[in-house]
């Protein structure tokens, strides 16, 4: 919006814009250092307001008592600090993405309503001081409602051409280029390339749906938005592991949503060309801004906490991205410490109700069960970082091993 804007005023005045400014890989390191600078000069601020709002963490102390000794120091932390990243990002957002993109519209509406879902469940454990906040149940329904709402733009051709007009919101396409000249590239409608599901490493689609099958693509999209959403929600435990973590997702990701909206590259590297994707990639470098400026405050020992505003929200903005960019299988890659995270705490459950309330772990998620063996909290983070840069890097290197 605000290129638009300075066109608009360089139109009026008679005063050139320099095109670097309408670039993507220019709008993508402003978006990153807007969100970056904003989320460090507001910081201060935003802690002192929630600390006199008495927005202090929550400590389960019922199925893990160490915890309650272990972060005894936490419990006066402020929580809901994933408020002033969301701010940061939404500010990035209307500054440097096109407003009449669809992708830009997705991803506004998305932040809104994942946002306030988690600051009504933050809102809910600091008025009520128990740790349970929204209960899990209208939770969930309100995530796969919006994840729902989302597979049907994508996949339901109506919904798209619904709102629609001459000028924007423009359901985007994608085409898929042959390194053979003489081939001309195969295009695909949104319905169409949303229906491709792509493995890392390989060249070829893993396989694509059709007909009844669509069924199966939304159940994908609702699982991988909703999915991504609890799993980094159950990350944000320690200071400074979820950001850390969502920096390195978001950058892999946003290198792939640059490199899809790019002729040549999309062809060099075998990969989908979507029309418009660097969109969806000045987002993604607004959350790696924003979170690179939270850690600032969030490193141990912590300021402030993001709480559910933040990591619910952060999920299944990462997981709305992934699905756009059709990189479902390469998200669950390079976020795999949020799916371990996730599967500890659900064989946990299984296994306390199947096993005659036998756990699996010391304590779940899994990085308190590390904390509970007598690791540092802040060996505990740099390690799981290191395997999520681990785990970043393979993702990148697919792009060359494909």
């Amino acid at each position: 919006m605000l290129i638009s804007l300075l066109q608009f005023l360089g139109d009026l005045f008679s005063f050139k814009v320099p095109s670097v400014f309408t670039y993507y890989s220019t709008r993508m390191i402003l978006s990153a250092l807007l969100s970056l600078f904003l989320t460090v000069f507001l910081g201060p601020y935003c802690i002192l307001k929630l600390y006199n709002l008495k927005t202090g963490q929550s400590i389960r102390v019922s199925d893990c008592p160490l915890l309650a000794k272990l972060h005894e120091k936490k419990k006066h932390t402020p929580t809901m600090g994933g408020i002033l990243m969301l701010f940061s990002i939404t500010v990035s957002l209307l500054c440097f993405m096109d407003i009449t993109s669809i992708f830009t519209v997705i991803l506004l509406f998305a932040t809104i309503v994942l946002g306030g879902i988690g600051m009504i469940d933050d809102y809910l454990k600091m008025k009520h001081k128990n740790a349970k906040g929204l209960p899990g149940r209208i939770k969930l329904i309100m995530q796969l409602s919006l994840s729902i709402l989302i597979a049907l733009y994508l996949l339901v051709p109506g919904f798209a051409n619904a709102i629609a007009t001459k000028s924007a919101l423009k359901p985007p396409s994608a085409k898929e280029y042959q390194m053979e000249k003489s081939k001309e590239p195969e295009h695909f409608s949104l319905k169409e390339y949303q229906s491709i599901y792509y493995l890392p490493f390989m060249k070829s689609p893993f396989f694509v749906v059709s007909g009844a099958g669509m069924l199966i693509a939304l159940f994908i999209t609702a699982f991988v938005i909703t999915g991504a959403s609890n799993a980094v929600n159950l990350s944000d435990g320690l200071d400074g592991l979820a950001p850390g973590l969502i920096m390195m997702v978001s950058a892999v990701l946003a290198l792939f949503a640059f490199l899809s909206n790019h002729v040549y590259f999309a062809k060099y590297l075998n990969i989908l060309y979507i029309d418009s994707s660097g969109e969806i990639g000045i987002f993604l470098s607004a959350i790696f801004g924003a979170n690179l400026g939270f850690l600032w405050f969030n490193s141990h020992p912590a300021q402030v906490f993001m709480g559910d505003t933040g990591s619910l929200s952060l999920g299944g903005l990462l997981g709305i991205c992934a699905v756009l960019l059709r990189r479902e299988f390469l998200f669950a890659l390079i976020g795999g410490v949020f799916v371990i995270e996730a599967l500890s705490v659900i064989l946990q459950v299984l296994s306390y109700k199947l096993r005659n309330k036998k756990r699996i772990f010391l304590c779940a998620p899994i990085h308190h069960h590390f904390e509970y063996k007598g690791w540092h909290e802040t060996k505990v983070v740099a390690r799981f970082w290191i395997v999520g840069l681990l785990l970043a890097v393979i993702g990148i290197a697919s792009l060359k091993f494909q």
